[in-house]
């Protein structure tokens, strides 16, 4: 199986553009056959444009996009770097299905390409995203190890404050658009699904 630690960029001249005349939306590769990586990818796939690798997009969205731990679709989750995946991982939220589980699009995690329609499920203690399992491609009952993250990064400029996760009575409402929230607020932990820590144990190695 293909490594699922890909989150470096690529040139900027390499990306498809969204633009160009037949071309695919969510493209899996670039011109020249070479396999389009998580950033390229999360940069084609949303309205988050950032540069470095994945690992340092949380940083640099500082003051430019919003950032927080509350999932929205179009999104960007951004995974933190570990020792089997040092340059991190971008994915973008695609649809929220409760207060611990979303589906998001994704490109070069265990395969070549992008893989769409993926769950994740958040098995924070806090219910705040910190610590999330993937789906195993072409498993969707399955996850994968816990891997740790930094949050999501909106669509919106960031304006100084960072979004707290809200209670599932909006959950619903948010998987067919993204929302624009104006309050903060911390609310109940929803709990832990049962399959949560079915399948591996955790990685805890943060460089």
């Amino acid at each position: 199986m293909f490594p699922p630690w890909q989150g470096f960029s690529i040139s900027s001249r390499a990306q498809p553009s969204r633009d160009a005349p037949g071309a695919s939306p969510y493209p899996s590769q670039i011109p020249g056959g070479r396999v389009i990586q998580c950033v390229a990818y999360a940069k084609t796939a949303s309205n988050v444009h950032l540069h470095g690798n994945a690992r340092d997009w949380w940083r640099n969205a500082a003051g430019i996009y919003a950032r927080g731990a509350a999932p929205e679709a179009g999104a960007v989750l951004n995974f933190r770097p570990i020792r089997r995946m040092p340059l991190g991982h971008v994915a973008v939220v695609r649809q929220l299905v409760n207060d611990r589980t979303i589906i998001i699009d994704q490109s070069h995690w265990g395969q070549r390409g992008v893989a769409r329609n993926t769950r994740v499920i958040d098995v924070s203690p806090n219910n705040d995203w910190s610590a999330v399992r993937v789906a195993i491609n072409g498993h969707p009952e399955s996850f994968g190890s816990i891997y740790p993250t930094y949050g999501f990064i909106y669509e919106r400029p960031d304006q100084g404050m960072m979004l707290a996760h809200e209670d599932s009575s909006s959950a619903a409402r948010k998987s067919a658009v993204a929302p624009r929230i104006s309050s903060l607020r911390n609310t109940e932990v929803a709990q832990v699904p049962e399959t949560a820590f079915s399948v591996d144990g955790p990685e805890h190695r943060l460089q």
